[in-house]
């Protein structure tokens, strides 16, 4: 009757979680194909695969600060070798048995699991060092102005859940190492796992068989709890990375840093200028737009990129706008795309697809923000996932110049000098040489 219960429960937990994380999965995905459609050349596939192995899942990026790295590799392998320990919590589950692997696996099952709690320790201990660089060291990058309220808390909780699920871990394996040697039948070994089997007598080890059960079952609907509040809390948190940044660094740009792509309508009457005898394009009602005005003015990998932002402040760290006291931060500009985005899913939701609130992503980020890059490309070779701040800040200084012409006077200067002249300087072309025509005169 228990494991009947047990069943029941099991399948109705991980089944409203499973539904709750799917309708909110799907609203990112949906906010994602709200920008324009990203066209990859299938010649560069290779390349692509190699971000993916490299960067997003050999961490490659992280190791330039190697202190921090080492501590989220702890965390990123715990987190990865505990999904195999999911795999038998979900088995015992749904069909109402209890360790179904151990007698199979044997001294396999020992050594995986004994790995799961030794990486384990060594994830506990960087969680206690993350809170400590947050919370005791403020450490500047994470107390940036756009990280107050919910992106601050955010962090934390991830860092507490994780807390959790490694006691929770060690609850369930601690407890079923005493009851191994009480109830055999019903308690198969596990073999001499690493932590559990001297940790578990030395917490439990007087405890009787009831409370040791209890003990071990709040352990297992513990870590099951746990890992399914972080599967429905994952889509609306920056920890979503863990799934995106995978298919960020497969779509991320492969042109050298800082390449602007050229405007179709653009390209179109520069090449009419070059050859007027070439056939124009078919007249269209939608005038050309210029730059980005609202989100859907970016591209589907750019979109990504801002759900795949991890806010760690990388980039805003080496921005040196930022530095120099300047409004810019590369880290909010991500965020402020995001939300944004959110910002329209609820509206639709409340008055219909389609809704039109008046507003733009300018509205968020404003313009001396954006004429404040000086397009170095730090945030971009910043980045620990290979997210592109840059292209996007482009994007919306084109449409403030080419749409509103709204741009600083000096560089109106400097756009005519280049028009008029071919450099930015006002001097004609004929005399830019003349100092070296000079200098080898006098020579």
């Amino acid at each position: 009757m228990a494991s009947i219960l047990q069943q029941v429960a099991f399948v109705a937990l991980g089944g409203g979680a499973a539904y709750m994380a799917s309708r909110r999965f799907g609203d990112v995905i949906r906010n994602i194909r709200r920008g324009k459609e990203t066209h990859i050349d299938v010649g560069t596939t290779g390349e692509r695969w190699n971000n993916v192995l490299l960067v997003a899942l050999g961490q490659k990026k992280m190791f330039k600060n190697w202190i921090p790295a080492v501590f989220h590799l702890f965390i990123y392998v715990a987190f990865l070798f505990t999904q195999i320990e999911m795999i038998e919590i979900v088995a015992d589950g749904l069909l109402g048995k209890h360790r179904i692997f151990a007698k199979p696996l044997g001294g396999l099952y020992t050594a995986v699991i004994s790995s799961i709690e030794i990486l384990s320790v060594l994830a506990l201990v960087a969680t206690f060092v993350f809170l400590a660089r947050r919370n005791l060291l403020k450490v500047p990058r994470f107390w940036k102005a756009e990280m107050k309220g919910f992106p601050q808390l955010d962090g934390n909780i991830i860092l507490l859940l994780e807390i959790l699920l490694i006691t929770f871990i060690f609850m369930m394996n601690g407890a079923d190492t005493v009851l191994q040697q009480l109830d055999p039948a019903h308690y198969p070994s596990t073999g001499n796992l690493a932590i559990s089997s001297w940790l578990g007598p030395a917490l439990f080890g007087g405890l009787g068989e009831n409370t040791l059960h209890f003990i071990e079952r709040l352990g297992w609907w513990g870590h099951l709890t746990v890992v399914l509040a972080f599967l429905t809390y994952l889509p609306f948190s920056k920890h979503l990375h863990i799934i995106l940044a995978f298919f960020n660094t497969y779509f991320a740009p492969l042109q050298p840093k800082g390449k602007m792509n050229n405007m179709p309508a653009v390209a179109q009457e520069v090449a009419l200028m070059l050859n007027p005898s070439a056939a124009a394009p078919p007249p269209s009602d939608a005038a050309p737009r210029f730059g980005a005005k609202d989100v859907e003015d970016l591209t589907r990998q750019q979109l990504l990129s801002a759900y795949t932002c991890t806010e760690c402040g990388r980039c805003t760290a080496e921005c040196p706008a930022n530095q120099t006291g300047k409004k810019l931060s590369p880290r909010k500009i991500m965020m402020d795309v995001r939300d944004r985005l959110e910002e329209k899913t609820a509206l639709e939701k409340q008055h219909g697809a389609g809704y039109d609130d008046g507003k733009s992503l300018h509205d968020r980020i404003s313009r001396e923000e954006i004429n404040a890059c000086t397009t170095c490309n730090a945030c971009v070779e910043a980045c620990p996932v290979l997210i592109n701040p840059l292209s996007i800040i482009l994007e919306l200084r084109r449409y403030k110049i080419m749409e509103q012409s709204d741009s600083p006077a000096e560089w109106n200067l400097m756009f005519t000098n280049t028009e008029n002249n071919g450099a930015v300087w006002q001097f004609a072309p004929q005399d830019r040489t003349k100092w070296r025509d000079e200098m080898l005169a006098e020579g």
